[in-house]
């Protein structure tokens, strides 16, 4: 089944109901069915030297229309950040090798100037519309059809291979765990870019849900949909969430909160209670490379706030030692995990084909540690590769950001270990927020043991983020040890 499979059954059983609605523009499901396979049909009528398409747009309809399109053609789509820099552009390209990008006339000159085979989307459209309305191909299960990128400790790209069965039976954990269903009208305020928001857009109209979609990410817009469209459901980061915080935002309407990105500490889970009084939570852990791991609802957060939920549908974890054994309850490991959701493998750089990094009977890890409590709740202590080693012993930068973001005037902290002669590396922390290096000092003297205090402190009006909201560890690093070096 692919992952547009439901399309013509929704086309069918709802035809006047909203697919999608921007903010100026909204789809019926009869005529989202019927654009998907004109779509589909151009598509396919290009001739291409390999099936591997990018798309250069900003957030719209026309990005979920050609990605679904594109998906439903058995093609590979790859999405390129319009945010992104030229030279991060031409990794990407040469990582992917996409046989032509498709863009709006307002990035045309930026894309074209790095690759040549550009097509404008606008002036495709009457061809679009001569297509046949209909489709009668069958898909197969494990094609790939979405690659995505993510950066490893260097910064530099990865390409990860996502086949139609991963995201179908990932709609199952929408259904069983978040219980989203065709009657929820479900608000995506991020970027299409990022994994968590095109996956909850694509998951809804699969569902026969109805999407809202933003052109970008606002606070006051995204309460004001909140406020006036019959909206239930809002996947958000935990950035997201403290830009709502911060601007004061509030609504007593009931809301599903689909988060992910970062754990969320308590105090802002009490602060979003407060000012979502009526929402219910739901604390997703999971990576591009794994989908979804585990879940912590509202009831499990109040019993269990440190820890990130108990497995999702048809999920396997286990904490394993770096022997591969299998720990017992409590005990900190790496964690593996095993689905039928995880990803295909990486598009590795002169490399050919799909390299896929599962162990034997089919477990996998992305080197993050934590532990299972005797209830079978996951903690994530902290990733292998954000570790510090200080003069031997291992810290966990993860671990010092949570106290540092518990004061209530950090907006945003992050924690990494720069390098020193003696000690190998000591903890650096960085700060967004009006909390004062006295006071911050004070509190990781009273909740850390004190090696892991830190040593260095920056203050910034604003921390670098990655495309997806996610702190950029990469940038900040180079940041600070060009400051220890004297650049």
């Amino acid at each position: 089944m692919s992952i547009t499979a439901a399309y013509e059954k929704n086309a069918q059983q709802f035809p006047e109901k909203v697919a999608l609605q921007t903010e100026d523009e909204s789809i019926s499901y009869r005529n989202w069915y019927q654009l998907i396979c004109q779509t589909a049909n151009w598509l396919a009528s290009i001739k291409r030297p390999n099936n591997v398409v990018g798309v250069f747009m900003q957030n719209g309809l026309p990005f979920l229309q050609l990605f679904s399109s594109a998906s439903e053609a058995g093609l590979v789509v790859v999405p390129f950040d319009v945010k992104w820099t030229t030279t991060e552009i031409k990794r990407r390209i040469k990582l992917s090798q996409p046989s032509m990008i498709i863009t709006m006339n307002d990035k045309y000159q930026k894309i074209k100037e790095i690759d040549q085979n550009v097509i404008v989307w606008e002036e495709c459209l009457g061809e679009i519309k001569r297509m046949p309305v209909y489709r009668e191909t069958e898909m197969k299960e494990d094609l790939p059809f979405y690659m995505g990128f993510t950066s490893g400790s260097t910064g530099e790209p990865k390409a990860f291979i996502r086949s139609h069965e991963s995201w179908v039976q990932s709609f199952a954990c929408t259904q069983f765990d978040f219980h989203i269903s065709k009657d929820d009208h479900v608000l995506i305020p991020g970027s299409l870019i990022h994994s968590h928001f095109l996956f909850g857009a694509i998951s809804t109209l699969f569902l026969g849900g109805s999407v809202y979609l933003l052109s970008k990410f606002s606070p006051a817009q995204s309460l004001e949909f909140i406020e006036t469209k019959p909206i239930t459901v809002i996947y958000v980061v935990p950035t997201m969430l403290e830009a709502f915080l911060k601007d004061g935002c509030q609504t007593k309407k009931q809301l599903k909160i689909i988060s992910s990105g970062a754990k969320w500490e308590e105090f802002t889970k009490q602060r979003i209670k407060e000012m979502f009084p009526n929402s219910f939570m739901y604390e997703f852990y999971g990576a591009s490379e794994l989908s979804f791991v585990t879940v912590l609802t509202d009831d499990d957060n109040k019993r269990k706030p440190g820890s990130v939920g108990k497995p999702c549908h048809n999920v396997d974890v286990q904490i394993r030692t770096s022997t591969g054994d299998v720990l017992a309850p409590n005990e900190i490991g790496k964690i593996f995990v095993r689905s039928n959701m995880l990803f295909s493998g990486y598009l590795q750089a002169n490399k050919l084909g799909i390299h896929p990094f599962l162990t034997e009977n089919g477990w996998m890890t992305v080197d993050d540690m934590g532990y299972i409590d005797a209830e079978g709740f996951l903690y994530i202590i902290g990733r292998e590769k954000n570790m510090i080693l200080y003069g031997g012993i291992n810290i966990y930068a993860e671990e010092v950001e949570a106290v540092l973001a518990s004061h209530p005037e950090v907006y945003a902290a992050a924690v990494v270990g720069t390098s020193d002669p003696y000690w190998g590396q000591v903890v650096s922390a960085v700060i967004q927020g009006r909390a004062k290096k006295a006071e911050l000092r004070r509190l990781c003297k009273m909740k850390l043991s004190p090696y892991k205090i830190p040593r260095k402190w920056y203050f910034l009006d604003e921390l670098p983020l990655t495309t997806s909201g996610k702190i950029a560890r990469p940038k900040i690093i180079e940041m600070l040890e060009r400051k220890v070096n004297g650049d």
